[in-house]
């Protein structure tokens, strides 16, 4: 089975001039060396928290604020839909791992080439998958420097120095020089386990701290904007941000493929235990901070939920909440860069020939890091970029590409149950990927109006 999916999967790269048993050989020793295919020992447990480090992010900080934009409604509606939708269409992937017997589509863009064509599945999906993963760590690039700066600033609240927001993005990224090293998926798995206690522990003390504090007299549910035109764009800026915090689906197949997988024991029924229990998890972090967030701060929310009126006493916990955060993002970072990493590795390797050796992943990754880190200490527009990479590049590659790789591979029949849910699925996809960049694109340039650079 696996002898098959190494010679089919990456057919593309393959010189013709090399016998069977030559090729074979290379690509077996390539695939031992590229970070998502090297180690296919990780247990269900691996997919569960995997999941929780790529889903509950950044993400989760920015909720409140959407459901002030959005309103009560409107607001609950998009957090239960989108989790039922994400559930759905990751579940579809899941199962297209192995829809084909005897091979593995080991990366997202492997199973757009067997719905779409070779040439058209790369163009499809590369593009937006990359957009998402590399949009990601820049903005939890930002997220871990200001929540680094966030906490200095809670730590050191008198005769303190003003440190630049750039030189802690800075402190951030340094980390990822280091640990962006490790070879594969499985080797972050402590990074990942620590990511997910991280995010269960600062999304916990984020809702239970506004709840302790109760609700205020002055608080206001209505729209912040004045204008028509501003409630309508923040309205859009807010669905982006919920599906940026719906995300994970880009890494699905990725990290699938690092469980094995028999026919007696295929690795769909681990990877989606360890999906039922992340989302589970996501659930109960989600759903409170949002609602409680929404329900004491009201449309006070100006950005991250910690950045609020949190910042009075107890300072310890805030303080503490924020390096949770730096932690999990740090985790978070990990798991979107290692499908990158195995892109521009399979690209060195295969296609331009580069021997598989430690420095050329030496170089390739630092380079990686320092791109996503000028990105970030130059363009540093959080909440405009949550609403502009969540309608532009999550809502294809999470709610309805899916959707759509399902109609063409499994061919469900026409106005059955699946053909109707997936058209549904399809048709709130791409609504929501054409109205909320829009919301996005104008936060991100009502913010950019009074910003320096390097600030």
């Amino acid at each position: 089975m696996e002898t098959q999916a190494l010679t089919n999967s990456n057919s593309l790269y393959i010189h013709s001039s090399k016998s069977d048993e030559e090729r074979l050989a290379e690509e077996r020793e390539i695939d031992a060396w590229l970070p998502i295919t090297s180690n296919r020992n990780a247990k269900w447990w691996y997919s569960a928290f995997h999941n929780v480090t790529a889903m509950v992010g950044a993400g989760i900080l920015s909720l409140p604020y959407a459901m002030a934009q959005l309103g009560w409604g409107p607001g609950v509606a998009v957090l239960v839909i989108s989790w039922i939708i994400t559930l759905y269409t990751l579940w579809q992937m899941v199962e297209m791992h192995e829809i084909v017997p005897g091979k593995r589509f080991d990366r997202y863009h492997e199973l757009g080439q067997h719905a779409f064509g070779k040439k058209l599945g790369l163009w499809i999906i590369v593009p937006q998958q990359l957009v998402v993963e590399v949009g990601t760590d820049i903005v939890y690039m930002v997220t871990g420097g200001e929540s680094l700066q966030q906490f200095y600033k809670l730590v050191c609240r008198k005769d303190c120095k003003d440190i630049k927001k750039t030189y802690f993005i800075m402190i951030f990224a340094s980390v990822h020089f280091v640990i962006s090293h490790l070879p594969d998926l499985n080797s972050i798995a402590g990074v990942s386990l620590a990511a997910a206690v991280m995010s269960i522990s600062y999304s916990t003390i984020a809702w239970g701290a506004t709840l302790k504090k109760g609700e205020q007299p002055d608080v206001e549910y209505g729209y912040k904007s004045k204008s028509t035109a501003g409630t309508v764009f923040n309205f859009f800026t807010a669905l982006g941000d919920v599906a940026f915090a719906y995300a994970g689906h880009n890494v699905v197949l990725e990290i699938q493929a690092t469980i094995p997988s028999t026919p007696e024991k295929p690795s769909r029924k681990p990877m989606w235990k360890g999906v039922i229990v992340a989302y589970l998890i996501v659930a109960l972090c989600y759903f409170p901070v949002a609602i409680i967030g929404y329900w004491r701060f009201g449309n006070q929310l100006d950005g991250s939920i910690l950045d609020e009126e949190f910042l009075n006493e107890p300072t310890w916990l805030i303080a503490m909440a924020n390096i949770f955060v730096v932690v999990h993002v740090i985790g978070s970072y990990q798991i979107y860069a290692m499908p990158v990493f195995d892109m521009i590795e399979t690209v060195l390797v295969r296609k331009f020939r580069f021997k598989p050796t430690k420095m050329l992943r030496f170089v390739t990754r630092n380079i990686y890091v320092a791109f996503t880190m000028f990105v970030a200490i130059t363009f540093p527009f959080f909440i405009g970029l949550l609403g502009f990479f969540g309608g532009f590049a999550f809502a294809p590659t999470t709610y309805f590409l899916p959707c759509i790789m399902w109609l063409i591979i499994c061919k469900p029949k026409k106005f059955s149950l699946s053909w109707i849910v997936n058209w549904i699925c399809i048709i709130l996809g791409v609504l929501l990927m054409v109205i909320a960049p829009i919301g996005g694109l104008r936060s991100i340039i009502i913010q950019a109006k009074d910003y320096k650079f390097y600030s």
